[in-house]
């Protein structure tokens, strides 16, 4: 019985055996006829030296030159709105009445009264020089015609203030009342903004402020229209450096006739300080940004191809499409600018007879 379970123990071991080596031979002739993956396709670029001017960088907030929310000095109930929301206005133009019916009527019975002081006034002079009245009854009806003129001139100042005008030319926004409310004291009624010219507010540390004068020119790009760049020019430098920052105010102002900026609106600004500098630079497609460091993949000579070795970097500023190299490269180096997905270390490559989409168009 012993005999027989051995036999079958050898047995199924050497059946075992056998079908692992089979199995074996037949994965390492296939791995001897597996062809190698021909190398990665990609676009290089080489490293250059450029002349880029010298500029000055910041972040700064658009702000109307003139911007209010128009409110009512006194209370009343809407009459008539002579405005749409969004629609431009005139300086001195109507927008809105409040009712002013009571005050019409008080004002007539002010100017009956005035009217009546102006009579006593006038028969007081005429018999004051008879020495048919006293200087005191004089005096007296002097004061009584200073007071009406008073009241009449109040109640005329009342009534003006029932009629909201534009304080300057600008763009209405939407209308925050209705016809036929009341409103008190101070109520928000529609907000105007002059946007032509419009203001622009940024600050930079107090290393720059040498750099800086009135009239230089500034550049600014908003999210609203990121191809287009607007120029303006300094009109204002805070004549203080702020004690917690360190830095110091500036104004720029920028035409606007467009109306295409607004206030609120972000934008990043540049300013050319007329000085130019010599950098290296590659196109900003052939860097990789890591938040352990930026990288770029370097194009090696090995024999007769060329592979890929993977090299930190450090950048400066972007401008046009290419990316200042502050540490990392040499000029006439080559790096890969597109393709960038497929690639490792050591990696084969066989480089684009075209460059990367990006650069065609530029060179277009």
């Amino acid at each position: 019985m012993i005999k027989r379970i051995l036999w079958v123990v050898l047995f199924t071991v050497l059946l075992l055996g056998g079908l692992f080596g089979l199995k074996f031979r037949q994965i390492n002739q296939a791995i001897e006829h597996m062809q190698p993956p021909p190398p990665a396709v990609v676009a290089l670029a080489e490293v250059r030296r450029e002349q880029w001017p010298a500029t000055i960088a910041s972040v700064g907030s658009l702000r109307a030159v003139a911007g209010i929310n128009l409110s009512n000095e006194v209370a009343g109930q809407i009459k008539a709105i002579h405005f749409q929301s969004g629609q431009s206005v005139k300086q001195g133009q109507l927008l809105l009445e409040l009712d002013s019916a009571t005050d019409q009527a008080e004002l007539k019975g002010l100017e009956a009264e005035l009217r009546l002081a102006e009579l006593h006034y006038q028969r007081s002079a005429q018999m004051l020089e008879k020495k048919f009245v006293s200087q005191a009854d004089y005096d007296q009806n002097l004061a009584l015609l200073d007071k009406a003129k008073a009241a009449v001139a109040a109640k005329q100042s009342v009534i003006a203030k029932k009629q909201i005008k534009a304080p300057f030319d600008g763009e209405i926004g939407i209308r925050q009342v209705d016809l036929g409310q009341y409103l008190a004291e101070g109520s928000a009624i529609v907000n105007l903004e002059k946007l032509d010219p419009i203001y622009l507010d940024f600050s930079l540390p107090e290393r720059q402020l040498g750099l800086l004068g009135n009239g230089q020119q500034v550049e600014i790009n908003v999210a609203a229209y990121p191809e287009r760049r607007f120029s303006g020019t300094i009109t204002a430098l805070s004549p203080a450096v702020d004690l917690g920052s360190r830095a110091v105010n500036i104004q720029a102002k920028f035409n606007n006739a467009q109306k295409l900026l607004r206030p609120g609106m972000f934008a990043q600004v540049a300013i050319n300080s007329g000085k130019s500098s010599e950098v290296l630079t590659v196109p900003d497609t052939a860097v990789t940004y890591n938040p352990y460091g930026d990288s770029v993949f370097l194009a090696v000579t090995a024999g007769n191809g060329l592979t890929v070795q993977s090299r930190q970097v450090r950048t400066g500023q972007s401008r046009g499409g290419r990316v200042e190299i502050l540490e990392g490269l040499q000029a006439g180096d080559r790096v890969v600018s597109a393709g960038q997905l497929k690639l490792r270390n050591g990696m084969p490559i066989t480089a684009d007879s075209q460059p990367a989409p990006g650069e065609r168009e530029a060179a277009q």
